[in-house]
């Protein structure tokens, strides 16, 4: 008996990491569902297409039956106001209420967004019948003109493009995506998986120094998930840090998937966050500045955003914990009198409005840290750190907070 269980420890083998490392990761990956299983049981493209379709030739019916009937044509349009929405403390997500405000044809006040909307609507139902995407900017071209016999155009600028489509959203029920209309793409990944791009395979672990542009539209008819041998998402702030983290190869090191939304992380790098999360289980780790609009971030990608609430379902991340910078570590890390950017009022306000929100409101580590850097007086960036060393956040700062799960969460 001795003799086999000795054979059967010799044949064990230690995993090894795609670095060749054995280190093991702090972080493990939740097993869920697989990819592949997720997206069957979403809508085919052509099935999502026809329901769009479907979606606003719907719109247009009832402004004709209303027409038809002798009555002044509308239709209704969800509030997305600060007021129409509340947090739902079980899912732990921002949820959009039920207000909603009528748009008529024959009020002066609505004439205008009314046509505006229709005039999209009509847009976009184009554009999907044709099998083709848009940007927002050549949305806003493609429905701007003067009318006839005035001088005055259908918009004014993108800006009113813009809103209209995001009415048009939560009136059909049918997300920017689902019209065929997308957004510059911002945003940065490379790391242990593999993806499928509209059916070209792309490898994260082999994209050089610039890694893989993550596109505007992620959903599982554009997007599906390979290979994926990492434990959890590191995603920080901007493009610098990013590249200071992939030039040493933090996420072959520590097994992880590495990705950064330059600022504010745009629709689609927090739909394929949401994504990694909830499909393949991975835990997203948060690298971000110490400041009131580092901390807004964390809380759009964990909660969602007010303007976006209709869409927190596919898009918030729950679990999310933020593991820097913090305002402690000025002195933790024993940084520089250099690396301060005094708070003006602005930053105070903001400070302020974020330590009241209801997520945060009731989260005393949150309370403690933002009440810490409104006492300090000051602000800081994540590459504060590099004063330390060039690679101390790579091969310091973050492994640590990691071995020890020191984050907020």
């Amino acid at each position: 008996m001795a003799t086999k269980k000795t054979a059967s420890k010799k044949k064990k083998k230690k995993k090894v990491s795609a670095s060749g490392s054995t280190k093991k990761s702090p972080l493990r990956r939740k097993r869920t569902r697989s990819s592949t299983a997720s997206s069957a049981e979403a809508p085919s493209k052509a099935e999502q297409d026809a329901r769009t379709v479907r979606s606003i030739e719907g719109l247009a019916d009832g402004v004709v039956r209303q027409s038809l009937g002798h009555r002044d044509p509308s239709f209704d349009v969800p509030t997305r106001s600060r007021s129409n929405v509340h947090f739902d403390k079980k899912a732990r997500v921002l949820r959009m209420g039920d207000a909603a405000q009528q748009r008529l044809l024959f009020n002066l006040g609505q004439a205008k967004k009314f046509m505006q909307t229709i005039l999209v609507a009509d847009g976009c139902r184009d554009l999907v019948r044709a099998g083709k995407t848009l940007s927002l900017r050549g949305m806003y071209y493609k429905s701007l003109h003067t009318i006839e016999g005035t001088k005055e155009k259908t918009f004014e600028g993108q800006e009113e493009s813009d809103a209209v489509l995001e009415d048009l959203e939560v009136t059909l029920d049918a997300l920017r995506e689902n019209l065929h209309v997308f957004a510059k793409k911002r945003g940065t990944m490379v790391g242990n998986i593999t993806v499928f791009d509209n059916g070209d395979e792309i490898d994260c672990r082999r994209m050089g120094t610039g890694g893989y542009a993550i596109p505007s539209i992620c959903e599982p008819s554009v997007i599906q998930f390979g290979k994926c041998d990492a434990d959890f998402v590191l995603h920080v702030e901007k493009d610098t840090v990013w590249s200071r983290f992939n030039e040493d190869r933090f996420w072959e090191k520590h097994n992880c998937i590495l990705t950064e939304g330059s600022g504010q992380p745009p629709r689609g790098v927090r739909r394929l966050l949401h994504r990694l999360n909830s499909e393949l289980g991975l835990p997203v780790i948060c690298l971000l500045d110490c400041d009131p609009w580092g901390h807004y971030i964390y809380s759009v990608i964990k909660q969602g955003s007010i303007n976006l609430a209709y869409e927190s379902g596919r898009m918030a991340i729950p679990d999310a914990r933020f593991l820097g910078i913090r305002s402690d570590d000025f002195n933790r890390c024993g940084l520089s009198n250099d690396v301060k950017i005094e708070l003006d009022d602005r930053d105070r306000k903001r400070a302020r409005e974020i330590a009241e929100y209801p997520w945060f409101a009731d989260r005393k580590h949150w309370q403690k840290e933002i009440k810490q850097m409104l006492s300090n007086g000051f602000k800081m960036e994540v590459e504060s750190l590099i004063t330390k060393d060039i690679s101390y956040v790579t091969e310091t700062y973050v492994p640590e907070r990691l071995a020890a799960k020191d984050w907020i969460d």
